[in-house]
């Protein structure tokens, strides 16, 4: 019998072939879910007592030939009867074709792909690699088998044939643009990538293993390992996440991460295991990974599936981007997707599960906070830059993260907000009642500045992650009555001002005259000659960074928007801050020698700017050759 397909017009094949999917290996996950649909209803029918005859064996074959270039999707499922085969098939399984043709035409391709979220095609994503379709099909009602033919215009033919078993075998006849879906390693990678976790068995092609033989021995005795093949079935049909908690152990979610990501050998800090069935369904596990300074936010992604079907791994909206840098799956029928399932569908179910999500989080990091306090500060610093994010990103995370973000001091000691701010008051609070949080993002290079603050002693915290610069700005704005200075933005008196001052030592005409001397020997557009008064103990000269300007670049060169951008464009500024109690200073100015003086200030200043880190090139090549001079 011929017929044709009921579509008004002759555009609908070229439309489906190049605007359904934005990806046309698509088509093999569509015609796959479409025979695990087909064998999950036959189980249901079959467990009411409404299908005839045993299940029997319901895997599912994938199989390629080469010489007849085709490739063949073959279920044990329902099946289909002529009439079904009328129903499902030939009137494509959406409403209105003709009003979806016409708010195609014009439109672009991401504007198609909107409107034809709300049309269900599966099936005719094979046209878009095919030339010709068949299928051959036999009800489970054991109703006659038919096959079903049709080389993508809207004609089709359907006739009787042979066929003794139950079910849908789905024959495609590869277009020349699309030979390559005859490799097997090409196939064997889309069903990897799309169904590793269906359902239901899916064999496709041979794989090699060892087996000890029955009957041979090697020359010790011993059995001999003898090299076999069996059929390849690809797929986990029960993923860790359909199952209980309950009945799994910390191996079983640690070898699942390994399944998940085969490629990535460090292991993960801890787990998360979603289970939600109202007011939306939601299943998943989520993974905490170790955060690197290199990581690859592109690489290892969560994976969002539809009932075992995989989607994507552009989970945008559903989950937050503070959270996009953890690993794992997550399984949910209430994300609306578009037809193609390729990109997900604004709703409010999303913005629901979102904000469940971000609540397990923050629960799971409260529980090991409060109940396993020693692991969760061995994971910190891999958690940290997590945790900043959340709290620059979200009001609520914030609210709830405040209680377990905690602090970390140049000695690895760590504490709460709350106990921190009680080990540093009243001591590190200045003449104004602000608390002074110091802080270095460099140990080593800022030593000089470390000491003279422990002299004091004073406490200085290790902050050197990549988001502490806007960290501490939200933390000035949320605690009350403080400032957060890097230690090496201004010498220890003037971070921590008190009420006292130090008298100079020096005149105001000779603190002048100082001033002159020293400012001879800088770069008056990179550096500020600061006179300050300090105690005889510091260092005759130091390079500051003024903080404000410093935090204001940094953020900029992060990609800061608005006034930041401008700071960015500012050259590098420098303070150099002349200590005029420091004996030295004195006897430079009760030099007569000129060029002595000059040699005097040079080599301080180039000492200054060598703990820098800023003395480089031509200068420091001076600086070396003056070093030698004055040994001699």
């Amino acid at each position: 019998m011929k017929g044709n397909i009921n579509v008004k017009t002759e555009n609908i094949f070229p439309i489906i072939k190049k605007f359904l999917y934005s990806d046309h290996e698509i088509f093999l996950r569509e015609i796959v879910s479409n025979a695990v649909d087909a064998t999950q209803k036959l189980k249901t029918l079959s467990s009411l007592g409404q299908s005839k005859g045993e299940l029997g064996g319901l895997t599912i074959d994938v199989i390629i030939d080469k010489d007849a270039k085709t490739l063949t999707v073959k279920d044990r499922g329902i099946g289909m009867s002529e009439e079904e085969v009328e129903k499902y098939i030939n009137q494509i399984a959406f409403s209105g074709a003709e009003e979806f043709v016409e708010k195609f035409k014009g439109k672009s391709e991401l504007e198609t792909n909107q409107l034809i979220g709300h049309f269900g095609l599966g099936f005719y994503s094979s046209f878009m690699v095919s030339k010709e379709v068949e299928f051959k099909t036999k009800s489970h009602t054991d109703a006659p088998a038919v096959r079903w033919w049709c080389d993508g215009n809207t004609e089709y033919t359907i006739d009787p044939t042979e066929k003794t078993d139950r079910g849908t075998e789905i024959i495609m006849h590869l277009s020349d643009d699309s030979l390559e879906f005859l490799e097997e390693n090409k196939i064997l990678e889309l069903l990897k990538k799309y169904c590793k976790f269906m359902p239901i068995p899916i064999r496709f092609g041979e794989e090699t293993f060892w087996e000890d033989s029955e009957t041979e021995k090697d020359k010790d005795g011993n059995p001999k390992r003898e090299q076999k093949t069996r059929q390849r079935i690809i797929n986990n049909t029960e993923p860790l996440w359909k199952r209980k908690p309950a009945e799994l152990t910390d191996e079983d979610y640690l070898n699942f991460y390994r399944e998940l990501y085969p490629m990535n050998f460090e292991e993960p800090l801890f787990h998360i295991h979603l289970n939600v069935d109202y007011p939306f369904n939601l299943t998943g596990i989520l993974y905490f990974p170790k955060v690197k300074k290199n990581i690859d936010p592109n690489r290892d992604k969560i994976q969002l599936y539809c009932n075992q079907v995989f989607v994507t791994d552009s989970v945008e909206g559903v989950v937050p981007d503070y959270m996009m840098l953890l690993r794992g799956v997550l399984d949910s029928p209430d994300i609306p997707l578009n037809v193609s399932r390729s990109y997900l569908q604004s709703d409010a179910n999303v913005k629901k599960i979102s904000s469940h999500i971000t609540k397990k989080v923050a629960d799971k990091l409260d529980e090991l906070y409060k109940n396993k306090r020693e692991d969760y500060e061995k994971k910190w610093d891999d958690l940290k830059v997590f945790i900043e994010y959340g709290m620059l990103s979200d009001e609520k995370f914030y609210e709830k993260a405040e209680k377990i973000f905690l602090f970390k001091n140049i000695n690895n000691e760590m504490f709460s907000i709350e106990d921190y701010r009680n080990k540093i008051e009243p001591l590190q609070t200045d003449k104004d009642k602000k608390v002074v949080y110091l802080y270095s993002n460099d140990v080593d290079g800022q030593y000089a500045y470390i000491q003279s603050a422990k002299d004091k002693g004073y406490d200085v915290l290790l902050m050197d992650g990549i988001l502490d610069n806007h960290f501490v700005n939200q933390l000035e704005q949320k605690l009350k009555d403080c400032r957060f200075a890097r230690i090496d933005s201004d010498v220890i008196d003037k971070l921590i001002p008190k009420d006292e001052v130090i008298p100079s030592k020096l005149s105001e005409k000779e603190i002048e005259s100082l001033k002159s001397l020293v400012e001879g020997q800088v770069d008056k557009v990179k550096f500020t000659v600061q006179m300050e008064s300090l105690s005889e103990s510091e260092a005759p000269l130091t390079i500051t960074q003024n903080e404000f300007m410093r935090r204001m670049k940094e953020m900029s060169e992060m990609g800061g928007g608005g006034m930041m951008s401008f700071y960015g464009d500012m050259p590098e500024s420098y303070n150099l801050v002349v200590n005029t109690n420091h004996p030295i200073m004195s006897e430079v100015l009760n030099n007569t020698d000129t060029d002595k003086q000059t040699q005097i200030i040079s080599q301080l200043k180039d000492l200054a700017l060598l703990s820098q880190g800023l003395l480089k090139g031509e200068a420091l090549n001076s600086f070396i050759q003056r070093s030698i001079g004055i040994i001699k």
